[in-house]
């Protein structure tokens, strides 16, 4: 918001393309050919902008969600899931190569796979270390710590449907807990290139000013084409 009162995420743009664009054209690089969006939120914008993917040299079709389903459930609506999939939230912007994710994903024979990025976290205070008996042993004073965070890309195989209830919400996280309990492979892919979630302000904030040397990085892998 307020952004988002009159264009979906995915139609928010970077440069002179949006987000969306983007992706699919990374997608199309990636060799992949057929791509399912669910849409939900001022659905029929982007569905107007994608239409049947032809401009992309790819074949878009759309399930809709009449309430909102979260980050996994959209894949019980699918008519076909039985080969392995990429799911993609519709507001990031990265440099990732999908093609060596989900080659990746194949050689560890995962179930999952989730694309995760060193996230820097700046404490503003000082830090202290505390003992059993309540002495302070260590003071870090405004501390950088860094955390792998899930960035919205992940890679699945057909049996993770056996956790999903068409027409019931579930997300990324609700899986990949289900995942670990049942004792799944579920993997991580490191990445340290150029990442962006822009349903985040500051991250979109970031991703205007740097909207050129975005569009080069993120699309550094088609030149040539």
């Amino acid at each position: 918001m307020p952004y988002t009162s009159v264009f979906p995420k995915p139609l928010m743009p970077v440069g002179d393309a949006p987000i969306i664009d983007l992706v699919l054209r990374q997608l199309r690089h990636a060799s992949i050919r057929e791509v399912v969006i669910s849409v939900g939120h001022l659905a029929e914008l982007i569905m107007a902008y994608c239409g049947d993917g032809s401009r992309y040299d790819l074949s878009i079709t759309y399930v809709r969600e009449h309430e909102p389903l979260g980050t996994i459930g959209p894949l019980g609506l699918l008519p076909d899931f039985d080969d392995t999939c990429l799911v993609i939230n519709g507001d990031v912007l990265t440099d990732l190569d999908y093609g060596a994710l989900q080659r990746f994903h194949r050689e560890r024979k995962a179930v999952a796979t989730v694309a995760c990025y060193q996230r820097p976290v700046k404490v503003d205070k000082g830090v202290v270390a505390i003992d059993q008996d309540g002495l302070i042993t260590e003071w870090l004073e405004k501390p950088t710590y860094h955390y792998p965070v899930a960035m919205g890309l992940y890679v699945l195989e057909p049996s993770v449907l056996r956790f999903i209830t068409p027409g019931k919400q579930f997300d990324a996280p609700d899986l990949i807990r289900r995942l670990i309990e049942e004792g799944e492979r579920v993997q991580a892919f490191e990445f340290d290139g150029y990442w962006l979630d822009i349903g985040v302000p500051a991250d979109y904030d970031l991703a205007l000013t740097d909207a050129e040397e975005v569009m080069s990085r993120v699309l550094h892998t088609q030149q040539g084409e």
